[in-house]
């Protein structure tokens, strides 16, 4: 069995709920969590937290594989070491000796599903004891004495000709329970290393770290996922609970309210200039979203549909328009978006979705809820 264990403290001087804060639009322990969930050789991951903060954040996410474990305050505070905190589960789970243990430290957001793929292969051939990562470093390094460390500087080599050092990176590290329970550290034995690219070399650990990554995990990440997004042709959205918070608001004539966000609006604007066809299917039929509809320029506009009813209507706008269900993308929040959710190729719903709706495979969860936002981060981050 492999258990990821991500140790993750509510508690941060340098950035307040570092572990929580959005990161390219999503937590930051949500980007190594997610990359293990879609590891097929890791069995379980465990979130070790102290923070109510931290564990709503990832339960809210309906993980298949993650669950949340409350360490304890004595192994959660700044002088606590992270085997200290592995020790604790590791004996709370009576885990067995043979069980693999992966620390993973969700500070390396940039670490790839591939890259906790590659490094199990290589701890599964037997070969090492433990496994840590690091990249190679082709810096020249002095001693304090004046002595150079690593290269001669009387004949300085071409980086090309460099073998460089390598550089722990803190990203995760492997091991056997075992090990870990008669040493009491992550690593021990013959100790092997995966290297990984360049530019995960910096660790999340001050306010200027988090700029220097966002810009690497655009660059180097994010980049990879657009070349492969669905060429989507049509854009299809839910009102109530997606485009508004779900409220019902009354004014004092008894008029009927409902609030929107601008910031989605921008996005429908942003679809309409990449040639994108947009659709409003709602189950309610209301003057207020005819106005809304009409301020946005949205293509079709279709109210009163309700449970099959939406995906009727997509397959109609999708005939009239001579394309298929795969090149249409669609967010929605609640039971009567089920059916059209799993027919689209891409899928999406709010932060506060129903649990249903967010059980859905393959569908993507949004870190923002419903009218606040949350349309416009599926457009930006999944369609353009």
């Amino acid at each position: 069995m492999v258990i990821a264990f991500i140790p993750v403290r509510g508690g941060s001087k340098s950035i307040p709920l570092k572990n929580i804060k959005p990161f390219c639009g999503k937590p930051l322990v949500c980007w190594n969590i997610e990359a293990l969930e879609q590891c097929e050789a890791v069995d379980e991951i465990i979130v070790a937290t102290d923070s109510d903060k931290i564990e709503e954040t990832v339960t809210s996410q309906f993980y298949k594989k993650t669950k949340v474990y409350r360490r304890s305050a004595e192994n959660a505070c700044d002088t606590a070491s992270t085997e200290s905190v592995m020790l604790e589960y590791i004996r709370y789970a009576q885990l067995t000796a043979d069980n693999i243990f992966m620390l993973v430290q969700a500070t390396s957001p940039l670490t790839e599903t591939i890259h906790f793929t590659e490094a199990l292969e290589i701890y599964g051939n037997g070969e090492y004891d433990s496994i840590l990562t690091c990249v190679r470093n082709y810096r020249f390094f002095w001693n304090e004495d004046g002595t150079s460390m690593n290269y001669d500087y009387r004949n300085r080599p071409r980086r090309q000709n460099f073998l460089g050092m390598l550089m722990e990176n803190g990203a995760f590290y492997i091991n056997k329970v075992g090990n870990i329970l008669v040493s009491g550290n992550r690593l021990s034995g013959h100790i092997g290393i995966y290297e990984m690219p360049e530019y995960t070399a910096t660790e999340i650990d001050e306010p200027d770290d988090w700029i220097v990554l966002e810009n690497l995990m655009r660059k180097h990440v994010l980049s990879k996922h657009k070349e492969t997004k669905k060429s989507i042709r049509l854009f299809l959205c839910d009102v109530d609970g997606t485009l508004t918070d779900g409220g019902m608001y009354y004014s004092e004539n008894g008029d009927e309210l409902k609030k929107f966000n601008t910031r989605d609006g921008m996005g429908f604007q942003l679809l309409r200039e990449a040639g994108i066809k947009t659709g409003i299917i709602t189950s309610e039929d209301t003057k207020i979203m005819e106005k809304r509809a009409k301020k946005l320029k949205i293509d079709f506009l279709y109210q009163g549909k309700r449970n099959g009813g939406k995906l009727a209507v997509a397959k109609e706008i999708c005939e009239r328009l001579g394309i298929t269900l795969d090149e249409v993308a669609y967010i929605g929040d609640d039971i009567n978006c089920i059916e059209l959710l799993e027919a689209v190729g891409v899928k999406a719903c709010p932060a506060d979705a129903c649990e249903e709706v967010k059980a859905i495979v393959g569908i993507q969860r949004m870190t923002k809820k419903g009218g606040f936002g949350c349309v416009r981060e599926f457009i930006k981050n999944f369609i353009l």
